[in-house]
């Protein structure tokens, strides 16, 4: 038997987009083979059914009540369905039989969405344009973007369109009224193309511009993590970006910047540097340089001859880094590793060993700390009453006693 239901008409065509390339591949990427009827996943012309004219079903239904800008429609007693208070020209009463057309029904609570035909959706239509921004409800996910009803009509956001930054779980805007711009309309396809990263970027520069008109060195300011890279951390602080290097981010020695900070996350950092003659400008920022600076609080605490635990944090030619408070870091140069002759730092001390060392000199100005391993090993040394004697002495004084009986005086006695 032949099927009845004809096939579906193809698309008109249309006129050249005026869409960057880069941007028109990106919205058939997201799209794929997706048409506007595959997206509203109701009835298409000659499937059947009623219809409104426009490829959707059309069924009669009764409100039930309104819930801030949403219609509540029932059309029987287990069929329910929502339309946006936008499609109506005064708020309708509840008990009113009125038209609707079903969009398509959200897998996630069984309701069906409706809007509404008629004049008013026409107009809405009509008014529409690229570049203008208007304010749009997500509905669904895909797996290209978000689906959203603009008054209306179905419209499409590909996933690179929906923020400055890739957003991994697209499902947390299903619900949402998303300020967006239009960036591709296609009457004869019914095609609605959605952008919300074009609202905010032009939101970004409108406050940059505000932002880099009052920018001063010395200034702290409040700003949002933005990335994270090796060697340091962007952060946005109104529309513009500064970055907060590696060395700037810690008192402390790090080894890479998500030890201290994560993308999203607010910090107050100061603002070290300004140069406004590249573009984009480039501003150096400081996250330690608002916190108080360890070395000034401990250094005062620490004396020239004390015995200090501390850590190795790091090695170099010239001898090793240890840290011996949070933040406070001294040199024990490579004559003070041992009284033996050292050819390199590592055959002494390793990164992250645990020592005991000597502070023998405090540069609170130089922000430098002298320490030394071997001065502090002799001092345990000579702590130890149960230390061996030196063997030269040990000889010398058995030859002095075989002369001289076992009464010795003075320094060997």
């Amino acid at each position: 038997m032949p099927d009845p239901t004809p096939p579906r008409p193809p698309a008109p065509k249309h006129a050249a987009s005026s869409l960057d390339p880069a941007l028109e591949q990106e919205i058939r990427d997201a799209m794929g083979s997706l048409s506007a009827f595959d997206m509203l996943d109701a009835p298409g012309p000659g499937r059947g059914g009623a219809s409104s004219g426009t490829g959707r079903a059309s069924r009669r239904g009764t409100v039930v009540d309104i819930h801030g800008g949403d219609v509540l429609v029932e059309f029987g007693p287990r069929d329910q369905g929502v339309c946006p208070l936008t499609q109506f020209e005064a708020p309708p009463t509840p008990g009113d039989m009125l038209e609707f057309i079903v969009e398509r029904r959200n897998p996630e609570d069984g309701l069906l969405l409706l809007s509404r035909s008629g004049a008013i959706r026409r107009a809405e239509w009509d008014s529409l344009d690229v570049g203008q921004t208007v304010e749009a409800r997500c509905t669904a996910v895909n797996k290209g973007g978000l689906e959203l009803d603009l008054a209306g009509h179905r419209a499409f956001m590909p996933a690179g369109q929906v923020d400055l930054q890739h957003i991994e779980d697209l499902s947390i805007f299903i619900g949402e009224k998303l300020p967006c711009v239009v960036i591709e309309l296609d009457r004869a396809r019914a095609r609605l193309i959605l952008s919300r990263r074009a609202h905010l970027d032009a939101e970004r520069a409108r406050q940059r511009e505000k932002t880099l008109a009052t920018l001063e060195a010395g200034a702290t300011v409040e700003g949002v993590v933005r990335s994270i890279q090796a060697f340091g951390a962007f952060v946005d602080i109104g529309g513009v970006d500064g970055l907060i290097h590696l060395s700037d981010l810690s008192w402390e020695r790090i080894r890479h910047p998500s030890e201290v900070v994560r993308a999203g996350q607010a910090v107050r950092v100061k603002i070290l540097r300004v140069e406004t003659d590249h573009e984009p400008p480039r501003i150096s920022l400081g996250l330690k340089q608002t916190m108080e600076d360890p070395f000034r609080a401990e250094s005062s605490r620490i004396t020239v001859g004390d015995i200090v635990t501390g850590r190795v944090t790091r090695l170099a030619d010239f001898g090793a880094f240890v840290e011996i408070a949070p933040g406070v870091e001294g040199l024990v140069h490579i004559s003070e590793l041992s009284r033996d002759r050292v050819r390199t730092v590592s055959s002494v001390v390793k990164v992250d060993e645990v020592v005991q060392v000597k502070v023998l000199s405090v540069d609170p100005g130089q922000r430098r700390i002298g320490l030394s391993l071997r001065a502090a090993r002799e001092a345990a040394e000579e702590s130890d009453p149960a230390r061996p004697g030196d063997p030269e002495i040990e000889r010398l004084k058995e030859r002095l006693r075989g002369r001289f009986g076992s009464d010795l005086r003075g320094g060997l006695g």
